[in-house]
């Protein structure tokens, strides 16, 4: 029985209005879908699938949902055949600057005004995480923001904030306020008796300092817990 060659899907071989780079050059970006943009991050296929096969196997992997891809690890994405280290690192270097961008607007305002304004960017920085955080926010006597760090990460349940660490950071960088976060992973805002307690720790001893603690504000994916707001501060 003679074989039979299966065609080639090589997006050499398509027309080139249907190619994604010649696609965003003649039309621009915001043109092409999410599978063309990730095909293009692919780069190239294999012998078995074009790059947009495999972006399109991808999508359908985390639903067609970019919340999800993006909380995709690296060993999640090569887990796709046709993505290996090399593709893996590039897909998730670009979801990390579209984190980045979204997060940018908020860091080049002049004054905290608000803690809503806050948790908007902490929720942009933190929403791909599937483990805690804390973080710190320094600003100075104009409420400027002058500095943000991610100060220490741990398992799902929890992390560790250490108040020497965070009033050396505020030091070191002139901050005259902190506001203190981190994230919930689990969806519930509400913070524990250990938030409660570190928050209070951090307080007295920033207060030694002369450092003020504006705030600690909560995120989750269902919503965020101001301290202050609620008057615990």
């Amino acid at each position: 029985m003679k074989n039979v060659n299966k065609p080639s899907t090589s997006i050499k071989n398509w027309a080139p209005d249907d190619r994604p780079r010649e696609k965003m050059e003649r039309l621009g970006s915001s043109c092409l879908s999410n599978t063309e943009l990730i095909a293009i991050l692919i780069n190239s296929g294999n012998k078995e699938k074009s790059a947009i096969e495999i972006a399109m196997e991808l999508m359908n992997h985390c639903k067609n949902n970019l919340n999800e891809l993006g909380k995709m690890s690296l060993s999640d994405l090569q887990k796709i055949r046709g993505i290996g280290f090399a593709r893996s690192i590039s897909i998730a270097a670009a979801l990390e600057l579209g984190r980045r961008r979204n997060s940018n607007d908020f860091l080049i305002k002049p004054i905290v005004r608000s803690s809503a304004d806050v948790a908007h960017f902490l929720s942009q920085s933190f929403k791909d995480l599937s483990y805690e955080v804390f973080a710190l926010l320094l600003l100075n006597r104009a409420n400027k923001i002058i500095h943000f760090e991610i100060i220490s990460r741990g398992g799902i349940t929890g992390t560790v904030a250490d108040p020497r660490i965070i009033l050396k950071i505020a030091l070191n960088n002139g901050a005259t306020s902190i506001i203190l976060s981190h994230n919930h992973p689990s969806g519930n805002i509400q913070p524990s008796k250990a938030d409660e307690d570190i928050t209070m720790k951090i307080k007295y001893a920033a207060e030694l300092m002369d450092i003020k603690v504006m705030d600690h504000i909560i995120v989750s994916e269902e919503g965020y817990f101001s301290f202050m707001d609620e008057g615990i501060l």
